[in-house]
């Protein structure tokens, strides 16, 4: 069961963008769950440093659902380079894991 889960990470600007993007994920059964918390970015962008509050999306799935998500994140999110990054679970609380295995299946 080790190796068969990840966390994807994504940023967005405001908490209507949030939601919609949890919403939609969830309601595809792509993802389990999703923790939003704000953050303070600095970054590079059209050559100067940027900085931006943001919320951080983190969400749970399973391994082979992530490429479903990253299309669904390039299609739904509304920065022009969003990121979407892929975390392997290593390893985890055994009925944990079940119960994202069970709430990203088409049928959940």
């Amino acid at each position: 069961m080790s190796g068969s889960y990840c966390m994807v990470l994504t940023t967005c600007a405001d908490e209507e963008t949030a939601r919609r993007l949890t919403d939609g994920l969830l309601t595809e059964h792509l993802v389990a769950c999703v923790q939003r918390m704000p953050v303070q970015s600095a970054y590079w962008w059209e050559g100067s440093v940027q900085h931006e509050t943001e919320l951080l999306l983190l969400m749970k799935t399973r391994l082979d659902r992530y490429p479903a998500v990253e299309a669904w994140l390039r299609a739904e999110h509304p920065y022009e380079v969003p990121e979407v990054i892929q975390l392997p679970i290593s390893s985890g609380f055994p009925t944990y894991l079940e119960w994202i295995a069970a709430s990203t299946r088409p049928e959940a």
